[in-house]
């Protein structure tokens, strides 16, 4: 088959050489004819590039999204995330098969950063998780998603049910895919589209991206009825034990990686449970 246009849409929010650096890989990627890269600018950095757009009057990332979507005309979007790392024939890869008819969604794969054992605390904690794994959101039944990391998305069905919502802090894709779900539209997994993330590097990073994360997933509890079920704050305090427990005693044997996992594991769901408790609103300028 004759591999349709697409239109690559990449938020940033950093400063002009965060910016600059994502420019630079997008263009690694390999095009076609009709296949465009925006890299939206969530913070006004004031970088002058003709594949930069500026959006910065609400700062999250499905405004950003939606303000490169509306820049283009492909019949396809691909949004990607700042901290991933595509191959050049990544377009190519996620077409490899055709589109059935009523799919609106395509599941590129995300690969975790390889660490290695000497790796930081975070990364490697991560890397072991697969916390970024397309299959970790795409294995909940009736509430399967496509994460942005590396999603592509039939521009008709994404303008039928008008795009992101931009009142979202975090859980943006979950809500989009639900809504093409809701309108009769299916996903399909690229396993073999693969982008590699760049994991948080420092333990409190990690910990503020789990909160973040949580607060989505509170939100899209209230939107979404039956979604995120929460968990149960006693049996998460005994888990939680159990797991410090075995971590400690995986230090002692010396093993590291049994040490990080124990350790970071109750740490890590408690930022995600507090989180929410907290506010999904964006940031107004």
């Amino acid at each position: 088959m004759t591999r349709p246009p697409v239109d690559v849409v990449i938020p940033v929010a950093g400063d002009a050489a965060a910016v600059a650096a994502v420019l630079s890989r997008a263009r690694g990627m390999q095009r076609g004819d009709g296949d465009t890269i925006t890299v939206v600018d969530n913070r006004g950095t004031g970088l002058a590039e003709p594949d930069v757009l500026v959006a910065d009057d609400v700062h999250t990332s499905y405004f950003a999204r939606n303000a490169g979507a509306r820049r283009g005309t492909a019949p396809w979007l691909l949004f990607l995330d700042a901290d991933v790392f595509a191959p050049p024939h990544l377009l190519d890869r996620l077409f490899a098969d055709e589109p059935a008819e009523h799919t609106a969604v395509l599941a590129g794969a995300v690969v975790d950063e390889p660490a290695g054992a000497g790796a930081p605390v975070a990364v490697r904690f991560a890397e072991l998780k697969h916390s970024m794994s397309q299959e970790v959101t795409l294995g909940h039944g009736r509430w399967a998603f496509a994460q942005t990391a590396n999603c592509a998305v039939r521009r008709d069905a994404f303008e039928a049910v008008g795009g992101f919502r931009e009142d979202a802090r975090s859980g943006g894709d979950a809500d989009l895919c639900w809504r093409l779900a809701a309108a009769g539209w299916q996903l399909e997994r690229r396993s073999g589209a693969a982008v590699v993330h760049r994991n948080r590097a420092t333990v409190g990073a990690l910990l503020r991206q789990r909160f973040r994360h949580g607060a989505g997933a509170g939100w899209l509890a209230r939107e979404h009825p039956g979604a995120m079920p929460a968990r149960r704050w006693p049996g998460l305090a005994w888990w939680s034990a159990r797991r410090a427990a075995a971590g400690v005693g995986a230090l002692a044997r010396g093993d590291r990686d049994g040490a990080i996992c124990g350790l970071l594991d109750g740490p890590a769901v408690w930022a995600f449970e507090l989180g929410r408790l907290a506010p999904n609103r964006p940031l107004r300028r």
